[in-house]
């Protein structure tokens, strides 16, 4: 592989690396811009990713070779990946999709326009006044709901309708109540209709839970035949009532446009709907100083300046002083502009938020392609640093009630996340004892002792999430260490930035993008350090103490836990209950209940006496927890530094 496809491999590969964990739609362009490919995924990353593993197929391996760049569309669900990929294979041809994809139209479910209506699957949609709703990836799904509301509805089933003397057989099996023959009022037959109509247009709860109910009675009866079609039309009603933004019937042609910014980055997506389909996602990227509310008004006087192509109707985000209304009105006379609020329709609030996470997913991905150096740089000037803070490494601690306390370690490098080189440290100091400062303390003398020792490689400055008070405590450990690097804390409160020592903060510009990049850190750390905590009482809840019981396998201590729940709640209980919860002889269950109050004395007197040590520690010296453990690591340090002079 020459040069120039090794990078064209690498960003390639860089770009499904760094693609959102969401349901979408991605399309492979070769070097002229062509799209080679439309796929739908799941996960856009992992599937993106597939492509570069060591397993390829011949197939995948052409494709990856002859392409130059990669797109992808985020959507709300698989199911509207589903109908987007439909749409672009049909606009694009793309040469790789044509074995794979018959170009069919996806079916919908109508309602006909007759004096008994109908409830019918069709392909091709017609404009004959009838009801649409749909159009459903899952043929299947369709064809079991609409049979699901024959059996629940006595709806007409004959395609043509014509007074008749006597019904035909569904009347006499209870699936039609003959409205030929006049034994059914239009009014009657019509409540049915509205009903179906209700339950697919999302408001249907009383019809859902009719459906329900008939279902569990239908159970309670023993008529498990009718209860599991009752269910599986239940079943496919979830799929009927996905939100769907990419298709549907109103052929009125629209524009959806959001934003997202970050500093001075600012990024639009548009979506583009034509012919009741999304036909175009488009993005817009800028860098701009003004102020947020201004962003809109100046994106569409370039947007639709030139534009020929202005829908009726053009769906934006709050516009709070009204500009881009204003401009609409006096250059189009006939385009209406419908502002995000309450009372907008739920398919076009969804259209909005799909069209405002690509926007954010674009800037995403510049912050990526640049670096974010501008700010960097500003960082450098407004806290006078030796050097560019290319690597900035951020501390958090997190705890509950000082319990499982934990310290995240985090690295940016370039201003982007560096995950490679992020860690956590499970503090032992402080377990049980509320310190933010000894925790700091604990955490950065276990980070960079081994830089002090020449063991790693020191960062350009180091941000501590919170003021003060955090900052001098890291700053006397690394003075002890004889590490010189660049520290600073940014107080949640008033976003203040204290140096050590300092006897004021400094109070950046709120747009600042200094600001914005220690912001980024300082909420990276956090969430890192939250997450962490999260999981160690996640696993310490989940490790229970029933498989410590004899006669407790996996499937009893299910049990157990299911009807206890805590260890104390079992040793309260008693032989007889133990047993028939188990269905075990009394004996066994005598064993199981025995082992389980020792276990609780046990636990019980460990905790009382965890509580008078820790008590204890505090009320003698908190400083020496921490001067304990930075003592024990200078003096390993002594040692390295003794052991490199021989």
């Amino acid at each position: 592989m020459d040069t120039q496809n090794n990078t064209a491999y690498e960003s390639l590969h860089n770009t499904a690396l760094h693609a959102p964990s969401a349901s979408g739609v991605y399309l492979w362009r070769n070097l002229e811009g062509t799209v080679i490919y439309v796929g739908k995924a799941k996960n856009l990353k992992n599937r993106l990713s597939s492509y570069f593993s060591s397993d390829r197929g011949i197939k995948t391996r052409l494709l990856v070779s002859s392409a130059a760049s990669i797109e992808y569309t985020i959507t709300a669900n698989e199911y509207e990946a589903f109908l987007l990929e439909n749409n672009l294979i049909k606009k694009y041809s793309p040469k790789y999709n044509i074995q794979l994809k018959d170009g069919k139209t996806y079916p919908a479910l109508k309602i006909t326009n007759e004096k008994f209506p109908r409830v019918i699957k069709i392909r091709n949609a017609k404009k004959d006044g009838s009801l649409l709703f749909g159009p459903f990836p899952d043929a299947n799904a369709l064809d079991t709901f609409i049979e699901s509301l024959g059996k629940i509805y006595p709806l007409r089933r004959c395609r043509t309708f014509k007074n008749r003397t006597a019904p035909c057989m569904y009347y006499h099996i209870g699936r039609c109540l003959a409205p030929c023959c006049g034994k059914i009022s239009e009014q009657t037959y019509n409540e049915f209709i509205e009903e179906i109509k209700t339950l697919l247009e999302r408001k249907g709860g009383e019809t859902h839970d009719k459906l329900v109910a008939e279902m569990k009675a239908a159970a309670k009866n023993l008529n498990f035949e009718k209860a599991a079609r009752i269910r599986d039309g239940l079943n496919a009603l979830k799929i009927m009532q996905n939100q769907n933004i990419v298709e549907d019937f109103e052929s009125e042609d629209r524009d959806y446009i959001a934003h997202a910014s970050d500093g001075e980055l600012v990024s639009f997506t548009v979506l583009q709907i034509r012919g009741g389909k999304l036909l175009a996602r488009e993005s817009f990227q800028t860098v701009t100083l003004s102020d947020e509310d201004e962003f809109l008004c100046e994106f569409a006087s370039a947007f639709y300046e030139k534009n020929a192509n202005v829908p009726p109707k053009i769906f934006v985000e709050k516009d709070e002083n009204s500009f881009f209304q204003k401009f609409i009105r006096q250059k189009f006379d006939s385009v209406q502009v419908i502002e995000e609020s309450e009372n907008l329709e739920k398919k076009h609030k969804a259209a909005l938020e799909m069209a405002r996470q690509n926007a954010r997913e674009d800037i995403a991905r510049r912050l990526r392609e640049r670096g974010d150096f501008p700010a960097m740089e500003e960082l450098q000037k407004m806290l006078d640093l030796p050097a560019l803070p290319r690597r900035i490494e951020g501390f958090d601690i997190a705890h509950i009630g000082g319990k499982f306390p934990v310290a995240s370690l985090i690295s940016f490098l370039d201003g982007n996340p560096d995950k490679k080189n992020y860690r956590t440290f499970r503090l032992r100091t402080t377990d049980g004892i509320i310190d933010d400062f000894a925790s700091m303390k604990e955490a950065t003398a276990r980070r960079y002792t081994p830089v002090a020792n020449g063991e790693r490689e020191k960062p350009d400055l180091i941000l501590i999430d919170g003021g003060i008070g955090q900052v001098n405590a890291v700053d006397e450990i690394l003075k002890s260490l004889e590490l010189s690097i660049p520290i600073c804390g940014l107080a949640k409160r008033d976003e203040e930035i204290w140096l050590p020592h300092a006897k004021r903060a400094i109070c950046l510009p709120k747009r600042s993008d200094a600001l914005r990049l220690l912001q980024r850190v300082r909420d990276e750390t956090h969430r890192f350090a939250t997450s962490h905590n999260q999981e160690l009482r996640t696993k310490e809840n989940t490790q229970s103490v029933f498989k410590k019981l004899p006669h407790v396998g996996e499937k009893r201590e299910k049990i157990l836990l299911q009807a206890f729940g805590t260890l104390d709640s079992l040793a309260n209980s008693n032989e007889e209950k133990i047993a028939q919860i188990l269905k075990i002889n009394e004996k066994d269950a005598a064993e199981i209940l025995a082992v389980c109050r020792e276990l609780n004395r046990t636990q019980t007197e460990n905790l009382v006496e965890k509580k008078a040590r820790i008590d204890a520690e505090i009320n003698e010296k908190p400083k020496s927890i921490y001067e304990s453990v930075l003592a024990q690591f200078l003096e390993n340090k002594t040692k390295i530094a003794e052991n490199t002079k021989v």
